[in-house]
């Protein structure tokens, strides 16, 4: 039997599939559903900078609540930073996980600026995940703000949740940063052990019959998988960090192209929602039979044998590979 494991963040993973953050990953049932159908590890959906602070307000609001008739209620309490304050059914969904499926369970914090994420990061070590995902989705609309200070904040909060918490953390980067590699180096010495590429960003439209701006939601599709397959084998062989592809993955062809480039795992989601839960049964059957026809007794055989360093013409990642396209149409 071809072995499919592998490692991702120190973590032991049956095979290098991985249900990444989406609507399926909210529900428990779909969690051991997930589990059923093989994947070999689940990264929840992402408890939002936004939510917490929601979170923060109502509490705050709650806690001088007639406090203008009685001003010295206000000491009955401690200050609002001394409250562990966290979602509670997020970090109950991550102990139910925990207590009944055997695979890897990963976190996810979705944040835009720094702030409290060191102490959710804390909250969410304790509920027992087994690794952290943070997503930072920001969209820099200042044109005072500098591309360095926009890297910077990026650091901040990377090497903040770094120091607060244990358990590995993986760092989702957007596709849009003037140099990934360098980016990707600075996370790392920030202390984030996994880079994962790369973030989905959802554009709004413009309702032209309404006159307003609506969000619109569309899934990847397979041509999506080439701009992460680029920078996934120009990354991988520099950087000290575990490569997760997502993005675009919906075969298990896909996978292998992931390992291919050096990625320890590929995440899944849209593949997921456009065909159902057992889809994954269906890749991770495909990626065997790959894996098969080539001989191969495990997935790790392959692992970054077409990343940037490893394939004959190394600029067929570059301008080089651009120039040439161009031409031969």
């Amino acid at each position: 039997m071809t072995d499919l494991s592998t490692t991702y963040l120190g973590l032991k993973l049956k095979n290098p599939l991985v249900a990444s953050a989406s609507p399926l990953t909210k529900q428990f049932d779909n969690i051991k559903r997930l589990e059923e159908a093989g994947v070999g590890a689940i990264v929840l959906h992402s408890l939002f900078e936004e939510e917490l602070i929601a979170e923060s307000i109502r509490l705050h609001e709650h806690l001088e609540e007639g406090t203008e008739s009685f001003p010295e209620a206000l000491t009955y309490f401690p200050e609002l930073p001394q409250y562990g304050i966290g979602p509670e059914p997020y970090l109950k969904l991550i102990e139910a996980a925990k207590d009944s499926t055997s695979m890897p369970i990963i976190a996810s914090l979705n944040a835009a600026s720094p702030g409290k994420w060191a102490d959710y990061a804390r909250h969410i070590e304790e509920s027992g995940a087994d690794a952290l995902e943070l997503n930072v989705y920001t969209i820099p609309t200042d044109p005072l703000v500098t591309s360095s200070q926009v890297e910077e904040e990026l650091s901040e909060i990377v090497k903040d949740v770094c120091e607060a918490v244990e358990i590995p953390v993986a760092v989702k980067l957007s596709p849009f940063y003037s140099s990934i590699p360098f980016v990707a180096k600075t996370v790392t010495e920030a202390g984030a052990e996994g880079i994962t590429i790369f973030n989905r960003f959802y554009q709004p439209d413009l309702d032209i019959k309404t006159m307003d701006v609506v969000p619109r939601l569309e899934l990847s599709t397979p041509q999506e998988l080439l701009l992460r397959l680029r920078w996934a084998a120009i990354i991988s062989p520099r950087i000290k960090a575990d490569i997760a592809i997502t993005g675009g993955v919906h075969k298990g062809e896909d996978i292998a192209k992931c390992i291919l480039a050096g990625a320890k795992v590929a995440m899944v989601a849209s593949a997921l929602l456009k065909n159902g839960i057992s889809h994954a049964s269906v890749m991770l059957e495909e990626f065997r039979r790959f894996l098969e026809e080539k001989g191969l007794k495990s997935a790790e055989e392959i692992r970054g044998h077409l990343s940037q360093r490893a394939v004959a013409n190394p600029k067929a990642f570059e301008r080089a590979n651009y120039v040439k396209l161009i031409s031969s149409y």
